[in-house]
């Protein structure tokens, strides 16, 4: 990813993760702004093919979070902030980026369910989701709680393990682009 881009993107995923922590909400102003900034920097610094790369990455993230969000999983701020990172990332990054969020998003709410002492209810939730998912049914149907807008679900500001994890990934890429710079030839 150009240095712009990477720039961008944690301006960007910065203010989302504060603004979520904050106010337990991303903004369709701010997911908009992401969107675009994406969009059209990617067409400035490639072409045509910066405005595809662009498209495949918010395309992406729609078609894999869009689900979550179908099943209520995940809040539509949540699903926004991801596609804006996909068009200002692209596909391939956008990808690496949604897998340290996988992994960041596991072990916080592995910490929070421990926290509130909610492991048994979370593991016969996880199974209850799946099984109802495996019978094409709508898990928050059988179980008004797994609803995220539920007052007693389990909850955390996703959009912040998101920017969290973004910020990780370019500053990890940064720090390995220069040790391989520095590594004698």
């Amino acid at each position: 990813m150009p240095v712009l881009i990477n720039i961008l993107l944690v301006i960007f995923v910065s203010a989302a993760g504060i603004y979520d922590i904050r106010y337990r909400k991303i903004p369709n102003w701010l997911n908009v702004t992401g969107v675009i900034l994406g969009l059209v920097t990617n067409t400035l610094l490639g072409g045509w093919h910066g405005l595809s790369h662009a498209l495949l990455g918010l395309g992406l993230a729609l078609f894999l979070y869009l689900p979550l969000y179908a099943i209520r999983g995940m809040g539509a701020g949540d699903v926004k902030l991801m596609a804006a990172i996909g068009a200002l990332a692209g596909p391939w990054y956008w990808f690496l980026i949604f897998l340290v969020t996988s992994v960041l998003g596991g072990l916080a709410s592995f910490v929070l369910m421990a926290f509130k002492k909610r492991v048994g209810d979370t593991c016969w939730n996880l199974w209850f989701i799946v099984s109802e998912l495996l019978h094409a049914r709508l898990p928050f149907r059988g179980n008004p709680q797994l609803d995220i807008r539920h007052k007693r679900a389990l909850r955390m500001p996703h959009g912040a393990v998101i920017a969290s994890a973004a910020i990780g990934f370019v500053i990890f890429r940064a720090a390995a682009a220069s040790a391989l710079t520095r590594a004698p030839h």
